[in-house]
């Protein structure tokens, strides 16, 4: 069974190396497909430097990051796809192994598993605890989705459903797992550990703005896939990170 993982970049050089080294740490090796926007800050000195031999760099413009990670699909030779983003990192080394471990059932076709936010200038500090929970369908109705960074799907899967959509801004990642693990009915496992550590500055929680705008996109998300949402759903996602901060 083999492994892709797809890291999307751009303008990020303070923080790209934690991320290639942890995926370079891992017990279960994987092919690293890194895709990067045409960065300015040096973040493509520190991917020379940090990859792994044989690993794959694309650097040219695109459409954001889940054009970078469609990208990395469209590149994608192992069975099983996932993405690390160039903020996040793998807090243990055997993470990949854990992933692997979890698809061993052929009747599995994704996994997630739990995440830490950390800090941003001190990763060792946790700031928000994200247990998922084993997947049942009717939690995407309470506001339930899986950690992003810790999700992980059969490539096939892809190629028979589709990737990322462009038109979704920062709730891409949202659409993309309530459309395969609800809408398509795909057997997910749970992997009941912290599988990721994610600094904080998460792109659709920056301001007040940004969260009306993130709930128009989650709600554009359940119309694109012609299911209806229970009036209490968009609400319920983001009043479910509360828990995440106390826990």
């Amino acid at each position: 069974m083999s492994i892709t993982l797809i890291t999307p970049v751009w303008n990020n050089a303070g923080t790209v190396a934690d991320c290639i080294r942890s995926i370079n740490r891992q017990t279960v090796k994987c092919q690293h497909i890194i895709v990067d926007g045409g960065s300015t800050d040096g973040t493509q000195d520190v991917i020379e430097r940090e990859r792994a031999e044989g690993s794959t760099f694309i650097s040219e413009p695109d459409r954001g990051m889940y054009d970078a990670i469609n990208k990395g699909i469209a590149l994608a030779e192992g069975e099983i796809v996932g993405v690390l983003n160039s903020d996040d990192f793998y807090p243990t080394d055997d993470a990949l192994e854990l992933v692997e471990k979890a698809f061993e059932k052929p009747e599995v076709s994704a996994s997630y598993g739990d995440l830490y936010y950390v800090d941003r200038e001190n990763p060792e500090k946790v700031v928000r605890n994200w247990r998922s929970g084993e997947y049942q369908p009717k939690k995407f109705y309470n506001g339930w989705m899986p950690p992003h960074p810790t999700f992980f799907l059969r490539r096939e899967l892809y190629k028979r459903h589709g990737g990322y959509r462009l038109d979704l801004g920062s709730a891409a990642d949202y659409e993309l797992m309530l459309r395969m693990l609800l809408k398509h009915d795909t057997t997910a496992a749970y992997v009941p550990r912290v599988l990721v550590h994610m600094r904080t500055a998460g792109m659709s929680n920056a301001s007040f703005k940004n969260r009306v705008r993130a709930n128009r996109s989650d709600r554009k998300a359940w119309a694109v896939n012609e299911i209806k949402p229970k009036p209490w759903t968009l609400l319920a996602k983001p009043l479910g990170k509360v828990g995440q901060w106390l826990g």
